[in-house]
This record gives structure tokens, sequence and C-alpha cells, in this order.
């Protein structure tokens, strides 16, 4: 049987109506198929020209994992619905300046922040481009911010748990702190995930040991006390205080807005500093309040060396200064976090709020 063709002796396709199969487009596409033109992907991509991509597009370590891990449950669904076909997710993880994240200044710690995260967030842009030329279907979610805020307070907001992608893939172990810890470059990573609709030829295996050395410098750092010796973490201490200017804590800052009388009782509730940080954070990149627990983790091979060579000036280096800084903690009224800060950060003022969480209680009308 032969192949359809138009009056000028072009391949057609007798599924298409006429109107479509004359377009020049559609006419090009149906040549390149029966000359054999039309590149096809391999069905399954090179695990080692993967790697090669991704550290040229910008990753410091790169790994893939299959969509049908037994860790990875809880993502398929998620996955699925962000790229239909999905088979595979390209785990990266990006390096950060160490000494850019220790510092006690915010602005240059959420300056570091957000230029790795932009890094990351062109680098799977790059993976997913190459891979789109490649002729597979691929996919990069945002590494952090903006996320789906349509969903908040609801559900999840994010695409991919990009930390539980990493650790399935062999990036690294989820630390006390709850953070992923790479054995070379330690907590000092920002972590991307790319999805793509191919199997890759050889995956990622998870680390059979853990890179944490459980020094608790992580617990020792945290203001509010949501990292507990023995592994338990307060995620809403953590996310009250450290998120203060993002989602949550910028509901609550509308609040005391809306809830203020007058301008000078707007400015009885707010400092000045306060304000300004909040400015600061609705015109650039929102800031974050801490991170003090991955600012003083000193695993990683690339990260050891100065605590084992003398841990007593690292802690005073590195430790003491986010300890001894004066800033506000924020915390819930009665909470854990609010009496932690209290006792062991009596120098930082310690401050109630509503986190976002809930509408604050209605106040009495003025007399």
């Amino acid at each position: 049987m032969t192949a359809a063709r138009d009056a000028e002796g072009q391949p057609t396709d007798p599924r298409l109506p006429a109107k479509l199969a004359a377009h020049p487009s559609v006419k090009a596409v149906l040549a390149r198929r029966t000359t054999g033109d039309e590149a096809r992907p391999p069905a399954v991509i090179d695990a080692a020209w993967l790697r090669e991509l991704c550290l040229a597009a910008g990753a410091d370590d790169a790994a893939a994992v299959s969509l049908d891990h037994p860790d990875l449950t809880g993502e398929r669904e998620h996955a699925q619905a962000a790229l239909p076909g999905t088979r595979t997710l390209i785990a990266m993880a990006v390096r950060m300046n160490r000494d850019n994240c220790r510092s006690p200044a915010r602005s240059v710690a959420n300056q570091e922040f957000h230029q790795t995260d932009e890094q990351a967030n062109q680098a799977a842009r790059s993976v997913t481009q190459a891979l789109q030329d490649a002729g597979y279907r691929a996919l990069n979610p945002s590494v952090g911010f903006p996320q789906e805020m349509d969903r908040f307070p609801r559900e999840r907001i994010w695409v991919v748990a990009h930390k539980t992608v990493a650790v399935a893939a062999g990036l690294g172990v989820m630390g006390l702190h709850r953070n992923v810890i790479h054995p070379k470059f330690g907590s000092f990573i920002l972590l991307v995930t790319v999805l793509v609709d191919a199997e890759v030829s050889e995956y990622g295996q998870a680390l059979d040991y853990n890179p944490c050395i459980d020094c608790k410098l992580c617990v020792a750092a945290c203001p509010v006390g949501a990292i507990a010796k023995d592994g338990a973490f307060d995620g809403l201490a953590c996310t009250t205080h450290n998120y203060r200017e993002f989602m949550s804590g910028f509901t609550d800052w509308a609040q005391t807005v809306a809830d203020s009388e007058d301008a000078a009782d707007y400015r009885s509730r707010v400092t000045d500093s306060e304000s300004a940080s909040m400015w600061q954070s609705l015109s650039s990149p929102p800031g974050y309040k801490s991170g003090y627990c991955l600012a003083v983790c000193p695993a990683g091979e690339d990260v050891l060396g100065p605590y084992l060579d003398d841990r007593r000036t690292f802690m005073d280096t590195v430790l003491r200064p986010l300890q001894e800084k004066k800033e506000t903690l924020y915390v819930l009224p009665g909470s854990h976090a609010q009496d932690y800060a209290r006792r062991r950060f009596p120098h930082k003022p310690v401050k109630e709020v509503t986190g976002g969480w809930h509408p604050p209680p209605k106040r009495p009308p003025a007399s």
C-alpha cells in the first residue's frame, strides 16, 4: 500500500481534515516523517550523558531516580499531574558559599540563598531545554518560591518535594535540621528537580551512611527551639519565625495593618525596622529570618576540616555570632517556641504573632 499524497506529490495523512493537511507546517512535518529525517530520541536516556548535561548547565551534583522508587510513592500523583507520562526525576544540587550563609547580616545570607536559587532554576531550565531539544518531554518546577499559592493553606504548595527526590536519588540524607546533607558539600546546597518522560540507563542509589556527625550545633543555633536533640522537629515554630516575611507572616502583618485604628496605632504594634524589613521583602526577594541551622552545620567532606581542626574556634566564629545577635524572634502565643526563646535567648526580643495561621481575636471597640 502506498502512502496518500496530495496534488503536488507530498505525503498526506488520511486521518487529518483536508484543510489541516494542506497547511505548510503540517506538510513539512509529514514529509520529514516519510524521509526519516525526523529525529527519534533513544527510549532510554544515557546516564553518563545526562550527568554531564546537568554539570555543564551549572549543577554541582546530579542523579536520576525512577518515579517508581518506593520512597517516591507520595510524589507520583503530583509528578504525573505536573507532567503526564513522567518516568524519571532528575535531582540536582547547586552549592552555596558557606561564609555568606553564616553571616549574621541577613542581607548577605539572603542574597546568597536567592542567587543560588536563581542559579539552580537556570540550571534546571537549561537541562529541560536540552532534553526537549533531544525529543523528550521535560519540565522543571521552581526551586522554591514562587509556588502554587492558590492552594495555600489547604494543601501543599510545591509541585515536587525536592528533598525527598534528592534523598531517593542518593544526593544526601535528611539531617536533624530537615535540610539534605550532601556527603561532600554538606548542608550548603539548594536542590532542584527535572521531570522527564523517559527512563535512564542508571539510577542513583541512596547513601549507605549519614553525613550528619551528630554535633547538635543546629539544635544550639535555632533561636526558637524548633530542633530537638532527639530528632523531633517543630515545623510550625520554624515557619512562624524563619518565614516571617513570606506567605503566612505577610498575612499576619496585613491583618495587623487592617486591625490598626490609625498610623499611630499601627506604629505602636509594628516597629519601624519591621515595616522597613517587610517593605524590602515586598520589593525584592523575601528575606529569611534565620536559616542558622544550615549556617552552623559542619557536615560534609568539603566543610568538615575547620571544625575538626579547632572546634572551639569554630563555635566562637560561626555559632556564637548568631546566638548573640540581637533580633526579634516571632512566636505563637503560649507555644514551646515562646518559652524556649525567652529562656534560652533573653537578649533577643520575643514577639507574639498569629503567624497568619488563623485570624487574630476580635478586639473590643475603642472607647
